[in-house]
């Protein structure tokens, strides 16, 4: 029988917040045991350092730009996609969901999709057959920063919008709560909102018990703002972050035992992820991307590289560290072909099957078969090539859009601290070459190298419509969040 998948997708939590990745603050004794019982990786990568690109990525095993994620087809905003916007995952895309659901397979989302809310774009017209959750992120309802985003106001931010390129409309709808396409709730409470997509993902475990299964978790928690129940509160000793780790700690443990509970462990894989890295300190992030440099939305290695745990008891062997340079896309063949379905050959997969990495037996697959160290992994922000990474090296081009080149040996500085690259030139002149064969496939917009026939279009449709419209005598659970005033 094809074995379950569960890919539990966090949001923001950094490479240094939980305990098997070294917290000290965080206590996540079942993510620590699941690692112990199978694999962690520690080169994992996001394809992007931002939420809407990584996902587009993972879901199609291509990276963001392949699938037009990225610079101004994308809104020109990072590839961050917001409310109301007229581009999306395109729906002639291939997801990891609906090849599984063409194998066979029950399939849900529950949680953050952000690759795009309108009808098109949504999870049910990309392979999944059920959807709760909010579309986008959190922070992107009804709550004091609709009213003033860094310190400006909604008529201030148009036209830097228009300046920076993003023709897309700034709003800031009611939070939507979405079961499938319809909208069930606005502004739900985010405190309980964990509780309720854990609910959500026992009852599809439990009713698709004798098929197989695709569970997509994708949690709310750690991205701003961060509303926890109060029992985690108290039991954190790292604040409303910590708690909302533990929260994340104690889901997966709920899972598991379910699992065990209906006799499904030993044929269900779980994997467990983020995003990205964590936020900056200085710009209101708790988390750790310790011991790496950088953070969310830049590319250096705390922007990108991220836990990444996968446990299959039974199949794939306990106590598994693997240092390969592995990655968010390669989750598409890897979880594609485990379930017995076939990649696409019509486009371009950038992924590469995680078989032997796992301990398993290697699927056919050319990828699969002969793993190599010598993999090359681009480091995508907006729509340029910043970085590439082969074995032991990482080499820099562009740094806060401005020309570099810094060379990182990061088996031996893993915090990319010394610039090694007067010392290694015919490393530099590789990597360069590399990164040139990258954006002559994928595109640069910085250098105005347009993009090859590889790459596919953002999707986008005319007239979009925002799901919730605000209304200041409807009856929301909260008319604005606004964190100021906890003590």
């Amino acid at each position: 029988m094809a074995p379950n998948v569960i890919l539990i997708n966090c949001d923001d939590l950094g490479y240094g917040d939980i305990g098997c990745y070294g917290s000290t603050l965080n206590r996540t004794p079942v993510l620590d045991a699941m690692a112990a019982e199978g694999v962690r990786f520690t080169d994992f990568y996001a394809a992007s350092p931002v939420c809407s690109p990584s996902r587009a990525a993972m879901l199609t095993g291509s990276y963001p730009t392949r699938v037009g994620f990225g610079g101004k087809a994308a809104g020109n905003l990072g590839g961050v996609l917001f409310p109301g916007w007229s581009v999306g995952l395109n729906p002639s895309e291939i997801t990891m969901a609906r090849l599984l659901s063409e194998a066979g397979y029950a399939t849900k989302l529950v949680g953050k999709w952000h690759c795009g809310d309108q009808p098109e774009f949504l999870p049910t017209s990309h392979g999944f057959d059920e959807y709760y959750g909010i579309p986008y992120s959190n922070d992107m309802g009804r709550q004091v920063e609709a009213e003033a985003v860094h310190g400006m106001s909604p008529d201030e931010i148009e036209p830097l919008l228009r300046k920076m390129g993003c023709e897309e409309p700034w709003i800031r709808p009611p939070l939507p709560l979405l079961v499938d396409g319809e909208v069930l709730e606005a502004q739900p409470d985010q405190a309980s909102l964990t509780g309720r997509y854990l609910e959500q993902a026992v009852r599809f475990i439990r009713a698709n018990r004798d098929q197989p299964f695709f569970l997509y978790l994708a949690h709310m928690y750690v991205h701003l703002p961060i509303y926890v129940q109060e029992r985690f509160r108290q039991a954190s000793n790292n604040g409303d972050y910590g708690a909302a780790v533990e929260c994340i700690d104690w889901v997966t443990g709920v899972i598991l035992a379910e699992l065990k509970s209906l006799g499904l462990d030993d044929n269900t894989v779980v994997i467990f992820t983020s995003d990205n890295g964590a936020l900056a300190l200085d710009s209101g992030g708790s988390g750790s991307n310790a011991p790496l440099r950088g953070s969310k939305g830049n590319t250096w290695d705390g922007g990108q590289r991220v836990p990444c745990i996968v446990r299959w008891p039974g199949r794939v062997p306990a106590g598994q560290v693997c240092g390969a340079v592995t990655a968010g896309i390669d989750l598409y063949p890897t979880i594609v072909r485990l379930a017995g379905a076939d990649v696409p050959t019509d486009r371009v997969i950038d992924g590469r099957d995680m078989a032997l990495h796992l301990g398993l037996e290697p699927t056919g697959s050319a990828d699969a078969a002969e793993p190599s160290t010598e993999r090359s992994f681009f480091f995508v922000r907006n729509a340029n090539i910043e970085a590439v990474r082969v074995g032991r090296w990482k080499l820099h081009l562009i740094k806060d859009g401005a020309d570099v080149t810094m060379l990182f040996d990061l088996a031996d500085d893993i915090g990319e601290t010394t610039d090694v690259a007067a010392e290694n030139p015919a490393t530099v002149e590789r990597l360069t070459a590399e990164i040139d064969a990258g954006r002559a496939d994928l595109g640069d917009e910085r250098l105005g190298i347009p993009a090859s026939d590889r790459v596919r279009p953002i999707g986008k449709i005319d007239n979009p419509v925002p799901l919730t419209d605000f209304d200041p005598n409807h009856p929301y659970f909260m008319a604005e969040y606004d964190l100021a005033d906890r003590g």
